[in-house]
C-alpha cells in the first residue's frame, strides 16, 4: 500500500471511531433524537448503546467507512447547500430540509 492509502485508511479508522463514539453518546443522552438524527432502527440503537470501548475499537479498525450520507436526492441537497438563494433563505432552506428529512425518517420508521 502506499502511503495515501495507508492515511486514508487511518481516517477511515479514525471517522469510525468518531461515529461510533458519538452515536453512543447520542442515544445515552437522548435516544429519540439519536434515532432521528442518526437514521437507524432501534435495534441498531439498542446494539450501539452498549458496546464497549474495546468492541467499539474493534469495529471501527475496518477499512469499510459506517457512516454513510442520509438521503441522495438532489432536493434535499439543493436545500442544505442553499445554491443560488440569498442568506435570508438559509434558515428557512435549512427548515424545509429538516421538514423533508423528518418525513422520511418517519416513514422509515
Amino acid at each position: 500500500m502506499t502511503t495515501t492509502t495507508d492515511q486514508i485508511l487511518s481516517e477511515i479508522r479514525e471517522a469510525n471511531l468518531s461515529y461510533l463514539m458519538l452515536a453512543q453518546n447520542l442515544i445515552r443522552s437522548d435516544r429519540e433524537q439519536a434515532l432521528y438524527r442518526l437514521g437507524v432502527s432501534e435495534d441498531t440503537a439498542d446494539l450501539l448503546a452498549v458496546l464497549s470501548p474495546a468492541q467499539m475499537m474493534k469495529i471501527a479498525s475496518g477499512n469499510t467507512l459506517l457512516c454513510r450520507f442520509r438521503f441522495d436526492d438532489e432536493l434535499v441537497w439543493g436545500l442544505l447547500s442553499n445554491h443560488g438563494k440569498a442568506a435570508a433563505n438559509d434558515a428557512t432552506s435549512r427548515l424545509h430540509a429538516a421538514i423533508v428529512l423528518a418525513g422520511r425518517h418517519q416513514e422509515a420508521a
